[in-house]
């Protein structure tokens, strides 16, 4: 099994960026934890990260035939990308979207989520563990 985990604007600020809203770990401890799950769970994982909404798209077109899953935490574009929604509406692969924080507890404009939309499972609060349980969740039921 192969998956790819996309993490939109300022994910790469973790550690930095609201820690009261999204913890103390680093863009390095996500990506050590994706590290070990996949380890773990005996498949391969990539990542990328970007703050660009276009790039984004490119990536989720670009995974097409070549991903049996992604696991996307679209950031700030969860609340207005229908670009993104539409990229993973056109490849048809599985996807888990992933929230760090808790967002229906936070602003109302938070409570939408275009990629959502086409999401078949969406984790949120739990952290960086969210990332380990969407990869789980893929492996379990398409691995």
């Amino acid at each position: 099994m192969k998956l790819l985990v996309i993490n939109g604007p300022n994910i790469n600020m973790l550690g930095i960026r609201e820690p009261g809203i999204y913890g103390k770990n680093s863009y390095a401890d996500l990506l050590a934890l994706i590290e070990k799950t996949s380890l773990e769970a005996g498949i391969q994982i990539d990542h990328f990260q970007s703050n660009h909404e276009g790039a984004i798209v490119d990536t989720i077109q670009a995974a097409y035939g070549a991903y049996d899953g992604i696991v996307i935490n679209p950031a700030a574009y969860t609340h207005t990308s229908v670009a993104i929604l539409d990229a993973l509406k056109a490849v048809s692969i599985p996807a888990v979207e992933v929230h760090i924080s808790d967002v229906d507890s936070r602003e109302a404009f938070r409570q939408v989520s275009y990629p959502g939309m086409y999401c078949e499972k969406t984790i949120k609060g739990q952290g960086i563990d969210g990332y380990r349980q969407a990869i789980v969740y893929l492996q379990e039921k398409y691995g």
